[in-house]
């Protein structure tokens, strides 16, 4: 008896020492969950969503092809081999967006957002300015130290990349690191979203979260929060016909415009389609915009 009591205080202890690590390296839940106590908007289906993005105990299946560390911040890379894509939509496409067969030359892709912890580096090192903090509620908090920095314009966004020895992606390159080459509709795949593969609306979370979460959700490449989540600056400006002018190598962008690309769908949005483009003026932030940075296979 006395060796059953041991090993059932030994689990307990066990479990409790698990449960305090996961909670302590994952506190935003737990803030989360008390804010919506306290503002009343508090369900356990939003809770069970939000513990959902952790993805525990299911089997990931896109796991990069190749994957390496940057020495600048620290971020994980993504390998994205040369060749063909589909990018666009097929059928009745919207008018700025008819799928065309792209080529692209190999590429590195961050595997996440860039993190608030990440950006602060660069400003720590004198490279990179403040994301705006008047109305932004996460940034230099340890909690949302893993938070998609937010509230940084598409020129920080530049010198973040450029500090950390990588460059934006362009459109093609993005679209191609989140679908791949099969022209689906979702990083995953073609089965509609649900709250396990990513962070929007109807996840009911209403804010951007760690960038490391949704590993179900992964690209054919491994990237993470290729929809949802944030949306994300690009390199390119922004142009409706630019689909169908482009150049079926390598494509650059238009060689000037008003507005800056975006990708991906946000913690807001609702149609997540991995086509799906945005629009910003350069200088520009906003509490759903984030990024993440590519570098050139050499």
């Amino acid at each position: 008896m006395k060796k059953i009591l041991t090993a059932l205080k030994l689990a307990v202890l066990f479990t409790f020492i698990i449960s305090a690590a996961i909670l302590t390296s994952n506190l935003d839940v737990v803030v989360r969950t008390f804010n919506a106590m306290q503002t009343g908007t508090f369900s356990f289906q939003r809770l069970r969503y939000d513990l959902a993005s952790f993805n525990i105990g299911q089997e990931i299946v896109n796991k990069p092809i190749q994957q390496k560390t940057s020495a600048g911040d620290g971020m994980i890379q993504v390998y994205v081999p040369a060749g063909e894509f589909l990018m666009g939509k097929p059928g009745e496409p919207d008018v700025n967006s008819p799928q065309r067969t792209i080529y692209l030359d190999a590429f590195w892709i961050d595997q996440v957002e860039v993190s608030n912890a990440m950006y602060e580096k660069c400003v720590d090192d004198g490279t990179c300015s403040l994301p705006a903090l008047s109305e932004n509620p996460y940034y230099g908090k340890w909690v949302y130290r893993n938070y998609p920095v937010a509230y940084a314009n598409w020129t920080q966004a530049v010198a973040y990349c450029e500090w950390a020895g990588r460059r934006l992606p362009t459109e093609a390159e993005w679209e191609k690191a989140a679908r791949g080459t099969d022209g689906r509709k979702y990083p995953w795949g073609n089965e509609a979203p649900t709250p396990r593969y990513a962070n929007y609306a109807e996840s009911l979370i209403g804010e951007a979260v760690p960038v490391y979460r949704y590993p179900m959700g992964a690209s054919p490449y491994g990237a993470l929060n290729m929809v949802g989540n944030m949306r994300e600056w690009v390199a390119d400006w922004f142009s409706d016909s630019y689909y169908s002018e482009m150049p079926e190598s390598n494509p650059m962008g238009p060689d000037e415009g008003f507005e800056r690309s975006l990708r991906s769908g946000a913690y807001d949005a609702v149609d997540l389609l991995v086509t799906k483009r945005y629009k910003h003026q350069p200088q520009s932030a906003g509490l759903s915009r984030g990024f993440r940075c590519a570098e050139s296979d050499k």
